[in-house]
């Protein structure tokens, strides 16, 4: 920050002239960038154009070469279009006034101005007019301190609005100013922070901190972890380190991906254009509820069945769903082979079917199965010459018909979805579950079936069962004989064998029930195995469930991490079980800590009041220091249940007359219904969620409904409370509810 001793005040005419300065520079690089534009689509309609050939038959190789050229051309200058076409919001961020000779006592002055900005441009000379934010000649803009200049004089931060300058705000890193160095503003980190946030987090590169720009550049490998209270930036830095990253070591990091895992998907919503913003493409941006392809999950359990579904002995009635036997599926084998009648009993069969998985996943075992079949058929028989029976057994159609159903290939959702059943989850879970676990578990799953949504807990559950079970192999295609399809049709009854007892209401792979329409979008899709990234980043770390550290670790297994987190903000009750599975996730590799502590977000007044909260009951919370000040205290009123809705209306209309920004209405599930109609209103500058989701977010105010029922019903307790108390940048109102 800027010693205010040391500050020059420019008056408002300075101020015009320092903008129009500013636009000038700025008007000459968005010239460039039209120019390169331009030239980018003669390269791509060049591309086009070569290869074309009127011949028909045989391309010769000069031909073939030509389309290659073609598409190559094509390829590249549509991509270098697209990277331009991105750059528009915010192009130039950052003026640096360097001075070289300060680092040499007694030499002259030796001046430079340099631009920075989210890619490169140089001018017809090839002089550079912006200097991409990631190189290091860049590194200034975020490192100089009036402690360390290095060799800068002057750092500005321009606020463009597209491609017009509409303010600048400056820092001095010298005791004194060169006369002919004007300094704008109160420095350019609180003019960021005290601008009003629209609905996606802004990109805040141009006023990144010393410490917070080592966290970007620490090493690529091992696990980088990034931890302060709320409002401390952690995102933020977070997501510039994996630009960062990309930049760097692009081969690595643009061929291998970067997971990024952020809370809920109105966090992603939040945030998506960042990275985008900054020219990266190669991240994968996900929610915790739709880390596994085929699950898409917003909905979240109760705080019991959530920490129930999240703990690690969940794991031991998973292996035994995936193990056991498939619901409404034949428990006696009996054919005719070679003139012998074959019939395989229900032990026989379960011992076939634990000697088969103990070694191999259900989905990739069908061969194995089907040869301890055929030897447990052939032994209930021994008669005859066992060579033909074996071979009569193989690709016989009995047997066939029998293992679609015995055997089936299961999808890993759907082994879920058998635990709709409390008598089977009450078998499965025996020694595991007490019988009210087993059956508030079953009523999760009957209410995924009911709603056609999953739960965010349940997708790791799903990624588990799919670790067991192997993905899903397709039928091959056999073309049959007209006399082999007649056969099939009339499978004797020896084929469908003896149906035991259901082992699930729920429906297995094997049910002939047609599947009602909350079913088929539970199983809309498929489930792939993990993909790997080269590094994984997880924000609001400190919420994970050890099943969900299980699942990010599939993820993560040959992966560099970087996490954030803070453990007074965490939802998750078990922190110890939490550890254990996010240190077997990172392996053995190296770590390295940055801690940020100074909250840039939320006034002083706000933060001061959501810090006596959380002490109450979590003395030892990481508090950072608000380093801003509004002099306007939280405002706490008292309503009714009846009337929720009118106090909540009222104290809208009087924080948007406040603030020019978002307004967000915090409620427990209990108003959600009451307060529908705040959604979207004043031109979808208020948003109504819960607390849960505010995760991760930050608005220019906020209405904090009943903080005892966000308490109860939240699995953090008082600290999602915490986290919903730290949203607000300017302005909180707290509504009691008698």
């Amino acid at each position: 920050m800027t010693d205010s001793d040391h500050t020059t005040r420019a008056d408002t005419a300075e101020v015009a002239r320092e903008i129009a300065v500013e636009q000038a520079h700025v008007d000459l690089v968005y010239a460039e960038l039209a120019k390169a534009q331009a030239r980018a689509g003669l390269v791509e309609a060049d591309g086009l154009a070569r290869g074309r050939t009127d011949r028909t038959g045989d391309v010769r190789d000069e031909e073939l070469t030509g389309l290659f050229e073609r598409d190559a051309l094509v390829f590249n200058a549509a991509r270098r279009r697209s990277t331009l076409d991105t750059q528009y919001e915010g192009l130039v961020f950052g003026r640096l006034d360097l001075d070289h000779a300060l680092s040499r006592e007694g030499a002259p002055p030796d001046r430079e101005v340099r631009y920075i900005g989210r890619l490169g441009v140089r001018d017809d000379d090839y002089e550079p007019l912006v200097v991409d934010w990631r190189a290091p000649a860049a590194a200034a803009f975020y490192r100089a301190t009036p402690v360390e200049p290095m060799d800068v004089l002057r750092r500005r931060v321009l606020r463009c609005k597209g491609p017009d300058v509409v303010g600048v705000e400056d820092d001095l890193m010298v005791a004194e100013a060169p006369d002919d160095l004007v300094v704008v503003g109160d420095g350019a980190l609180l003019a960021a922070l005290t601008r009003s946030r629209g609905a996606q987090m802004r990109d805040i590169v141009a006023t990144i901190q010393r410490h917070q720009d080592e966290a970007i550049r620490a090493s690529a490998r091992g696990v980088t972890e990034i931890t302060g209270g709320p409002g401390t930036g952690k995102t933020v830095v977070a997501l510039h380190r994996a630009a960062y990253l990309l930049y760097s070591d692009r081969r690595r990091f643009e061929s291998g991906g970067i997971l990024v895992v952020g809370p809920s998907s109105a966090y992603t919503a939040y945030i998506e254009r960042v990275l985008p913003s900054l020219g990266e493409e190669s991240v994968t941006l996900r929610s915790l509820g739709d880390v596994v392809d085929g699950i898409t999950a917003t909905r979240l359990d109760s705080p019991e069945v959530a920490a129930l579904k999240g703990s690690l002995r969940i794991r031991r009635l998973l292996a035994r769903a995936a193990g056991g036997r498939v619901p409404d599926a034949p428990q006696v084998f009996r054919a005719f082979v070679a003139g012998h009648a074959v019939r395989v009993d229900t032990p026989a069969l379960d011992r076939i079917r634990s000697r088969v998985l103990r070694d191999r996943q259900r989905n990739l075992a069908t061969k194995a199965v089907e040869a301890a079949l055929a030897e447990a058929a052939w032994a209930s028989v021994r008669e005859g010459d066992r060579a033909e029976f074996m071979d009569r057994f193989d690709g016989h159609l009995e047997v066939e018909a029998f293992l679609q159903q015995w055997w089936p290939q299961v999808d890993p959702r759907e082994v879920l979805l058998w635990l709709a059943d409390p008598e089977l989850v009450r078998r499965h879970g025996q020694g595991v579950l007490t019988p009210d676990e087993a059956d508030l578990f079953a009523a999760s799953m009957r209410e995924a079936l009911e709603t056609g949504t999953w739960s965010v807990a349940d997708a790791a559950l799903v990624d588990d069962l799919a670790a067991r079970l192997g993905t899903v192999q397709d039928a091959p295609s056999e073309e049959r004989g007209f006399y082999e399809i007649e056969e099939l049709d009339d499978v004797s009854q020896f084929g469908v064998a003896e149906v035991g007892p259901s082992a699930g209401s729920a429906g297995g792979a094997g049910s002939r029930t047609a599947p009602s329409e909350p079913r088929e979008r539970l199983l809309h899709g498929r489930v792939e195995g993990p993909g790997e990234y080269a590094h994984v980043l997880v924000d609001e770390a400190q919420d994970l469930s050890p099943m969900q550290w299980r699942m990010l670790g599939r993820r993560g297994r040959y992966s560099s991490w970087t996490v954030v987190g803070d453990a007074a903000q965490a939802s998750w009750p078990d922190a110890q079980e939490a550890a254990r599975a996010r240190e077997e996730a990172f392996g053995s590799q190296e770590r390295r800590l940055f801690h940020m502590d100074t909250n840039y977000r939320n006034a002083r007044e706000i933060f001061d009041y959501a810090a006596r909260v959380v002490r109450a009951e979590v003395p030892d919370a990481d508090i950072p220091a608000a380093v801003r000040e509004t002099g306007v205290q939280p405002v706490e009123a008292r309503t009714t249940a009846a009337e929720v809705a009118v106090a909540v209306r009222d104290a809208v209309e009087a924080l948007l007359e406040d603030v020019e920004g978002s307004v967000a209405v915090v409620t427990p599930r209990r108003y959600a219904a009451q307060l529908a109609d705040v959604d979207g209103a004043a031109g979808g500058r208020v948003v109504l969620i819960d607390p849960m989701s505010t995760k991760g977010l930050e608005y220019d105010a906020t209405v904090i409904v009943d903080p005892p029922e966000i308490t109860r019903e939240s699995p953090g307790g008082i600290r999602v409370l915490y986290v919903a108390l730290t949203r607000a940048a300017h302005r909180m109102t707290v509504l009691a509810v008698d």
